[in-house]
């Protein structure tokens, strides 16, 4: 088994969901965690803050330097994520066709590099 990160993949100009749209979509979201815990898969899902609430610390020299916001523009960024415990790559496609399926963005599937 191997650790997969599926990221969400989030338009920075995109228009945001209705909140009829995002309760549709979160009763996707909690249908699919449910079946990934089933499955044994899930390891942790979260979503994440607009990039604007990002801090950004760098190494400078001897100093740590602390600065507001994202580190780059971006048109799109993460917007949430899913780590799991899949045997394969291509277990760990199933998972993301069914993600990008529940939340309708683009889902991007990495694997770690190091094992568990």
């Amino acid at each position: 088994m191997a650790h997969y990160l599926l990221s969400v993949i989030t338009p920075t100009d995109g228009e945001m969901p209705s909140d009829t749209e995002m309760q549709t979509i979160m009763g996707n979201v909690a249908k699919l965690q449910a079946d990934m815990q089933e499955a044994g898969v899930w390891v942790f899902s979260g979503g994440l803050e607009a990039p604007d609430t990002a801090t950004v610390l760098r190494q400078s020299g001897d100093d740590v330097l602390v600065t507001d916001g994202p580190f780059v523009e971006l048109k799109e960024y993460v917007g949430g994520l899913t780590i799991i415990d899949a045997p394969d790559l291509d277990a760990a496609l199933h998972w993301g066709r069914r993600s990008t399926e529940a939340v309708g963005l683009p889902i991007e599937v990495r694997p770690f590099h190091w094992a568990p």
